[in-house]
């Protein structure tokens, strides 16, 4: 204990002595260009021994997507390995550009790290990635974030496909996407933070965060998550920093009063995403209406007491997340589609009153907050929820070799498969659709598939050579079940990566194919008689030639079978 001690006064005495020497233009009321931040960090990568910046690819837009570091190794190989085998905190920043609190409180902790000149010994590895949307970065105005009190200018919420990249983790249409991985699992960070600025409510918090849902997260990093680091943090930011950290103002109705929910954090989103490989992951939302400086140093306030609490905890980090992969390897069941359960508990909340009062031009009532009427009062809290649907754990999943797509992402993904030297026969099992809805909308490029159905059937399979086996015993299965469990919200087959099966390619022509009916049914007695019963009870049925041919049709052997069948298999 007396050693953690030490850290943590080192560490904290680090962060409160040297902000004099910090650059003062990061703390004003603009944010640097895509090219002025580039621009600098490569400097500060030259001069320094402590940071170190590395080009990890292109984005849509065409210009690198950068990674730094700070307490590396100087050497990129070196460095990845570090931050793997050590402790390592990822921040992303601007993934929404048009939020750039993230970049410019970065820029100070740089500025501070180079005024310091600190032993970074028991320092965790410090990662962040300065611009994630360079695209949107570019697509540069002061008008795109109409509700939002500064800075000047700012870059925009879309990528240069306009895309939003918060909704990008799973399906993985942009560019960025890919970088990001290469990031994500180069490092392997121990804790990942997304930085970002609210929308919503009008309250007195700064600062507020996400974090994962607790009944999703693996029993060891919740109880580490939410019985230290959280009431750690909290404490810190309140003591040192006369900063309130709050839960994230997710409302249940129109206004406060009403209770806050937790965010249901899908893999879709960025913290979703790394909490499927056990990072302790979170977003931190500043609020909208609070001027931009502050923003920044409440952000800054949050990045610097997490990576304190992460310098005094990097056994019990390591450990902890050591345990929970150890538990999502030899799960038997994998749990999906939370939904809160509608009880509450309590928290206390500093708000502000609100009105209804009539707008004088659109005559009608009109939301408002009185910031002169603040208040401190229990409101209801929703933060239990539970898993509406859970399935078995195949031992092997197989994924036909055609779908390079997908393999493309399970790759990505630092999935271990296994390609099948020769074609082969088994017995496996089948994920066949029975039903979902479409939505009427585009959301991000797709068509999204919700409330899917599917019967979980066996059959003979055909497999190729080239087609790959993934065993789901290894430390990356919660992602390999959210993408290949069809049901689960997030899966490739919800963001149309198997929409193609789901059409049935051969028809009849009716003349000739009700001359084959009366063979049909003699030699299916089982069809027959649902052919039977089906004429006496439905009036609609026995008046469309049509109908009962196809309803024959699809109960003989000239019926394709792969129609609604996924090439996703499985085996128990």
């Amino acid at each position: 204990m007396k050693y953690f001690f030490q850290i943590g006064v080192i560490v904290f005495l680090f962060f409160i002595t040297i902000n004099i020497r910090a650059q003062k233009k990061w703390k004003g009321s603009s944010t640097p260009t895509y090219y002025e931040l580039t621009e600098h960090l490569i400097n500060l990568s030259n001069s320094s021994k402590d940071i170190e910046l590395y080009n990890m690819g292109k984005s849509d837009y065409g210009l690198p997507i950068y990674v730094c570091i700070v307490n590396g190794a100087k050497d990129s190989l070196q460095t990845f390995k570090k931050a793997r085998n050590e402790t390592t905190i990822l921040f992303n920043n601007a993934i929404h550009p048009g939020e750039p609190d993230g970049v410019n409180a970065c820029l100070i902790l740089l500025d501070e790290v180079l005024a310091s000149g600190l032993n970074m010994e028991h320092m965790p590895v410090v990662a962040f990635i300065p611009a994630y949307n360079v695209g949107g970065m570019i697509n540069r105005s002061s008008n795109s974030r109409a509700n939002q009190n500064g800075p000047n200018e700012y870059g925009f919420r879309g990528n240069a496909q306009n895309l939003d990249l918060n909704r990008d983790f799973i399906k993985m249409d942009s560019r960025n996407s890919f970088v990001f991985s290469k990031i994500f699992h180069g490092l392997d960070p121990d804790v990942f933070v997304d930085n970002h600025v609210s929308n919503g409510a009008d309250y007195q918090y700064t600062l507020t965060y996400i974090s994962s849902l607790r009944n999703r997260m693996p029993s060891a990093i919740r109880k580490i998550t939410h019985e230290s680091l959280l009431p750690s943090i909290e404490n810190d930011l309140y003591e040192n920093y006369g900063i309130d950290l709050f839960p994230y103002v997710d409302l249940k109705g129109l206004t406060p009063n009403e209770g806050i929910v937790s965010f249901n954090d899908l893999p879709r989103y960025s913290m979703g995403y790394t909490a499927l490989f056990q990072s302790l992951s979170f977003t931190v939302e500043t609020h909208m209406l609070k001027p931009f400086p502050q923003r920044v140093q409440a952000t800054l306030a949050f990045m610097k007491s997490l990576i304190s609490w992460t310098a005094q905890h990097k056994r019990l980090i390591e450990k902890t997340r050591l345990k929970a992969r150890k538990s999502i390897a030899e799960a038997k069941t994998f749990r999906f589609d939370y939904e809160s359960d509608g009880l509450m508990d309590s928290i206390m909340f500093k708000g502000y009153e609100h009105s209804f009062p009539k707008h004088h031009i659109t005559g009608l009532e009109r939301l408002k907050y009185d910031t002169l009427a603040p208040y401190e009062r229990n409101i209801a809290h929703y933060t239990r929820f539970e898993a509406k649907k859970e399935v078995r754990v195949p031992k092997y999943y197989f994924v036909g070799r055609q779908e390079k797509d997908v393999i493309k992402r399970l790759k990505a993904n630092k999935v271990k498969m296994k390609k099948l030297k020769n074609d082969t026969l088994m017995q496996l099992g089948v994920f066949e659709v029975t039903d979902f809805q479409v939505a009427k909308r585009p959301y991000e490029g797709h068509f999204q598939l919700n409330d899917v159905k599917v019967d979980l059937g066996e059959r003979l399979v055909a497999l190729k050579a080239g087609d790959v086996r993934i065993a789901s015993n290894q430390q990356n299965a919660t992602f390999i079940h959210s993408v290949l469990q069809p049901e689960a919200e997030d899966s490739y087959f919800s963001w149309n990566f198997f929409d193609s099966y789901l059409q049935q390619k051969e028809y009849f022509s009716s003349y000739v194919f009700i001359d084959k009916i009366e063979e049909i049914l003699n030699n299916d007695p089982a069809l027959r008689g649902a052919y039977e019963s089906k004429m006496k009870e439905d009036k609609e049925f026995r008046e469309s030639e049509w109908a009962q041919l196809y309803f024959i049709y699809k109960g003989s052997p000239y019926f394709e079978k792969s129609v609604n069948v996924l090439p996703v298999f499985f085996q128990y």
